[in-house]
């Protein structure tokens, strides 16, 4: 296809995680393979209007966010070394370790030719979930984490 095609092509993606407090700080070095939950969802409440039986009054909720999911080969490093920011991450919050930092994250969507055409921005993020790589030793497959991160908002951002 030509490099003026209007389709972005999904693997063209890359990831920041910024301290809140501290925008100097990153976690991990945003090389994920996979990124999902890049969702808003309204609440919308039902009202009965008395004496309106053919229809139901319906008003903007709170919104509701999907935890953001980000997969990367756990040794991914030029050196094949462990990464451990994430585990450590987590590590803290299970830990108890307090103030337990937050992260804010950039998601930049990518065109051919390296400019950014979209950008999904977190703020406040927790790490949920930490997975480790399922090992099998029959299959061969890449050793593969899984980050999930609740956060307290997400936008899209147009260049």
């Amino acid at each position: 296809m030509a490099e003026s095609d209007p389709l972005l092509r999904a693997f063209r993606f890359q990831v920041q995680l910024r301290r809140t407090d501290d925008e100097g700080t990153s976690l991990g070095d945003g090389a994920f393979q996979e990124c999902s939950g890049l969702e808003v969802e309204m609440d919308v409440k039902e009202y009965l209007e008395g004496g309106n039986n053919a229809a139901v009054i319906r008003q903007a909720g709170r919104a509701k966010y999907t935890n953001l999911v980000l997969k990367r080969g756990m040794f991914h490093s030029t050196a094949g070394r462990l990464n451990t920011d994430l585990w450590r991450w987590m590590q803290d919050a299970v830990g108890n370790v307090r103030p337990l930092a937050r992260y804010d994250g950039i998601i930049e969507v990518m065109s051919v030719a390296d400019e950014v055409v979209a950008t999904w921005e977190f703020d406040r993020g927790l790490p949920a979930r930490l997975r480790g790589p399922e090992l099998n030793a029959r299959t061969g497959e890449v050793a593969i984490e899984e980050l999930h991160i609740a956060h307290e908002g997400l936008r899209l951002v147009l260049p």
